[in-house]
């Protein structure tokens, strides 16, 4: 995800959204465990969107505390 669709997302959307990269990413470290990967890049690129995400949920949660 670029940064420009995080911003867009709501708080809510933004949880879910990093549920559901969590998830994913550790069914590829799972699945890459077991057998390589085809693309093993897609568990580093994962690891920076989930990064992406919570670094935009704390800024938007310290924005309401402010």
């Amino acid at each position: 995800m670029k940064n420009a669709e995080i911003r867009a997302l709501s708080i809510e959307d933004l949880k879910e959204q990093i549920n559901k990269e969590q998830s994913n990413a550790q069914t590829l470290r799972f699945a890459h465990a077991i057998s390589p990967l085809e693309n093993p890049t897609r568990i580093k690129h994962g690891r920076r969107n989930i990064a992406r995400l919570l670094t935009e949920l704390k800024r938007r949660e310290q924005e309401q505390n402010s």
